[in-house]
């Protein structure tokens, strides 16, 4: 299988499922490089790597400049070093921790949305309780007709 050198900005945007609209974004950004054929851009098959590492880097939380930030450490030396892997591990375990924060909050959330639901419930049923309770002693009254007169 021949592997495709060159990409266009529809092909990659039905590739991964975003608009051209964001890969143009993503240009502006500087965190793609396509070359140009008069309007046309020509994108590289290192700019889809960077287009899935930008997507991979939003699923895992990453801004785009922290993204871009990475990029800029694996350019000056063309295959990484250590000072790229150290910020890699140090935003990694960043993000980890906003995710247990984001966890704990949840679960936390949860909590009191199962308390509230429960006192709702329990209040719920303790007006229908009263209302058939009502209905009962308005059956059970005598009433005040013209015809018992």
């Amino acid at each position: 299988m021949v592997k495709k050198e060159t990409y266009s900005i529809s092909e990659l945007a039905k590739e991964f499922d975003v608009t051209t609209r964001s890969i143009r974004f993503y240009e502006d950004q500087e965190l793609l490089k396509p070359t140009r054929r008069g309007q046309t851009r020509i994108f590289s098959s290192k700019d889809r790597v960077r287009l899935k590492l930008i997507l991979r880097g939003k699923r895992m939380g990453f801004s785009l400049a922290e993204t871009k930030e990475l990029f800029d450490l694996w350019d000056e030396t063309l295959s990484g070093n250590e000072k790229q892997l150290l910020l890699m591990l140090e935003t990694l375990s960043r993000k980890r921790a906003q995710l247990e924060q984001q966890k704990n909050d949840i679960a936390q959330a949860e909590m009191e949305m199962d308390t509230a639901e429960a006192r709702c419930r329990e209040a719920l049923a303790d007006l229908q309780k009263k209302k058939r309770e009502q209905q009962m002693r308005a059956n059970k009254e005598p009433t005040t007709t013209a015809e018992q007169r």
